[in-house]
């Protein structure tokens, strides 16, 4: 470890969904002690069979000097870090935390403020990349915050991630780019999406499409990573639609405070809300498409199972 971080580490990871799970066993397999949070009974006992350990609550992270916040939205963050059972009141003077949530920047900004007027640091660290990435800890991580909470933090963003982007020392600008990432990341999908549609509804091979797409101009990296789940049929949730309605949501909401329009994230959010409205709102993102199915009568792949009828 580093000069900044020769003290043993404890790290707490609150929210062992996909990514949350994946952070914590790629840091427990690396050799840090690692405990989970989670509400989730059967969660919880499926972290500490793979030999971490676990509690029900934030605030039984006291022994821990690095906590990652792993969970859906904002709300989420302020209950797991502020509330009577939050783990802010419980950790000691000088503790780290890792927000990894996407959050709005002007909230990441406050977060900050917040935990630093709790004598804590805080990094604004969003991460991308998907369960697979965090669970190879391959994620990208796109962070700001003061230096010596990067020097504290730096094993663990190391073993977590294959880039870590040091993006200024406020509290804010991690989130920033973040939403960036997660306009482009919800237009493509939405686009992918539409695309697959039309050409199905053409009449070309969905199959075709994808190989054609995949070696042409017009491919993306969320094409070729999500129009997969479509030839397959299977929509098992590994990024939700309900996720990217949050994600556009919070673009719409700082395009108003900067009083800036973004019509192109609104378009997709509009498809993803239909797609929620429709019953898919738990379904993988890329079960977008069935927007058009229910509109235009196309007719998507089905799941190798659903076809045999069994």
């Amino acid at each position: 470890m580093n000069s900044q971080s020769e003290q043993l580490l404890h790290i707490g990871v609150i929210g062992l969904g996909a990514m949350g799970m994946g952070i914590a066993n790629t840091l427990l397999q690396k050799g840090f002690d690692v405990t989970g949070c989670d509400i989730a009974d059967e969660v919880r006992a499926s972290f500490v069979a793979s030999g971490g350990r676990s509690v029900a609550t934030p605030a039984e992270l006291s022994h821990c000097n690095v906590v990652l916040v792993v969970v859906v939205n904002g709300n989420q963050v302020e209950q797991v870090l502020f509330s009577e059972q939050g783990v802010v009141g419980h950790l000691a003077s000088g503790s780290l935390i890792i927000q990894c949530a996407t959050v709005a920047p002007s909230q990441a900004k406050q977060l900050g403020e917040r935990v630093a007027a709790e004598g804590l640091m805080m990094l604004d660290a969003p991460i991308s990349g998907g369960a697979a990435k965090a669970k190879s800890g391959e994620l990208s991580v796109m962070a700001s915050g003061a230096a010596k909470a990067f020097s504290y933090a730096s094993d663990v963003l190391d073993a977590m991630a294959a880039k870590v982007y040091h993006l200024g020392e406020d509290p804010g600008v991690g989130s920033s780019m973040k939403l960036v990432n997660q306009l482009l990341a919800g237009v493509h999908i939405a686009t992918a999406a539409e695309a697959m549609a039309l050409g199905i509804r053409m009449g070309l091979d969905p199959e075709v499409i994808f190989e054609v797409i995949t070696h042409s101009a017009g491919n993306s990296w969320m094409f070729e990573n999500r129009v997969p789940h479509i030839l397959k049929g299977d929509y098992t949730p590994l990024s939700a639609v309900d996720i990217f309605i949050k994600d556009l949501n919070i673009v719409h909401q700082t395009g108003r405070e900067l009083s800036m329009a973004t019509p192109v994230a609104a378009s997709a959010l509009q498809q993803f809300t239909s797609a929620s409205g429709a019953g898919f709102g738990r379904e993988d993102d890329s079960a977008v498409i069935k927007v058009y199915q229910r509109l235009s009568g196309i007719t998507l792949p089905e799941a190798a199972n659903d076809a045999q009828g069994t």
